[in-house]
């Protein structure tokens, strides 16, 4: 009988209205806080020991369902960490390793803050645009209105000028031309001090250290927050190495750790490599349930907070994933007065 895992991802938990970045793409703190009370209401949260058991043929509670947090940010010791304490769940996180240890912001979140710190994203593709101008000719590029047109088709979440500006600057590039651009437009935007907003942004060691006291899961999202499947063998090597290493000075066991990719970026080789560094579980950006007796345990797919009710009122069929993830009894047919909420 099939009983789907639904693995959500969250990023920015934090309140939004009066921050200094209050168009940052985050989920505000009161709609998360909806969103665990609809939780609680239609699903059992597991933690990850149950669900790495349940790879290796335990059963899961029915609707099951775990929580995971990347990227290692502060919003998740000041607000998340409180909000599982008080309902005893447990939790799994995902911080990049040369973030917390070096005080480097991570281009991801450079582009993050760079698109927030601006009130029409055009502004921004223009200084893109400027930037390629500047180094056209010594990188071979193609024109401006050629790599906007590739690069801009819709995602799920962000309109034309905003998905343009997040690839090419994430992997639409030469890597240091990339990194280049990225940092010139966060120092104009948001800080030249990115030491100080790396020990704002992210959890300290010690903070890591208390999620993991309270029985939080705490797994790998590589050293330097890479696309791992654009890297060669020895290089993967070095960014999962590094970010293990780093675990394991947090007091990680180095048996049955958990691996969250970066951008969602793996390919064959690496999933060789963790199987023989010991690696359990494996999650993806692929959006969907998982089935944790047929799919492989290192590809497990997610669905995104957004894809979630943020009320605790909330009707089971007013997300996308209700039909799969719960039983007939739960759901509430649209013909009779079902809606989005």
């Amino acid at each position: 009988m099939s009983n789907p895992l639904t693995i959500v991802m969250y990023h920015y938990v934090r309140p939004l209205a009066d921050s200094r970045f209050p168009e940052l793409k985050a989920l505000e703190l009161a709609r998360f806080r909806g969103q665990l009370d609809f939780i609680a209401r239609h699903y059992h949260v597991v933690g990850m020991a149950e669900v790495i058991a349940a790879t290796r043929g335990e059963p899961l509670p029915p609707r099951p369902l775990l929580l995971t947090f990347d990227d290692g940010y502060r919003d998740h010791h000041a607000h998340v960490l409180p909000a599982l304490r008080e309902r005893g769940w447990s939790g799994a996180f995902f911080p990049p390793a040369c973030a917390v240890r070096e005080g480097r912001v991570l281009d991801v979140n450079k582009i993050h803050f760079t698109l927030a710190g601006v009130d029409d994203p055009a502004r921004l593709v223009a200084a893109v645009f400027t930037a390629l101008d500047d180094h056209r000719d010594e990188h071979d590029l193609p024109a401006n209105e050629v790599l906007f047109a590739s690069l801009s088709r819709e995602s799920r979440y962000d309109g034309p000028e905003v998905t343009f500006v997040k690839r090419i600057l994430q992997k639409g590039l030469p890597e240091a031309l990339r990194e280049s651009i990225t940092d010139t437009l966060f120092r104009r935007f948001v800080t030249d001090d990115e030491a100080a907003f790396a020990a704002e942004l992210y959890m300290t060691p010690d903070e890591l250290r208390e999620l993991h006291a309270a029985g939080m899961c705490l797994g790998s999202h590589g050293d330097r927050h890479l696309w791992l499947n654009t890297l060669n063998a020895e290089q993967q090597r070095h960014e999962i190495d590094a970010s293990l290493a780093f675990l394991a000075e947090l007091g990680v066991p180095r048996h049955d750790w958990v691996m969250c990719y970066p951008y969602g970026g793996y390919d064959a080789e690496l999933l060789a490599l963790l199987r023989e560094r010991g690696c359990a579980l494996g999650l993806s950006v692929e959006v969907g349930l998982a089935d944790v007796r047929r799919d492989d345990p290192l590809c497990l797919p997610r669905v995104d907070t957004n894809d979630l009710p943020t009320r605790g009122d909330a009707v089971p069929d007013s997300w996308p994933w209700a039909a799969a993830a719960m039983p007939p009894a739960t759901r509430t047919s649209r013909s009779r007065g079902g809606a989005p909420c």
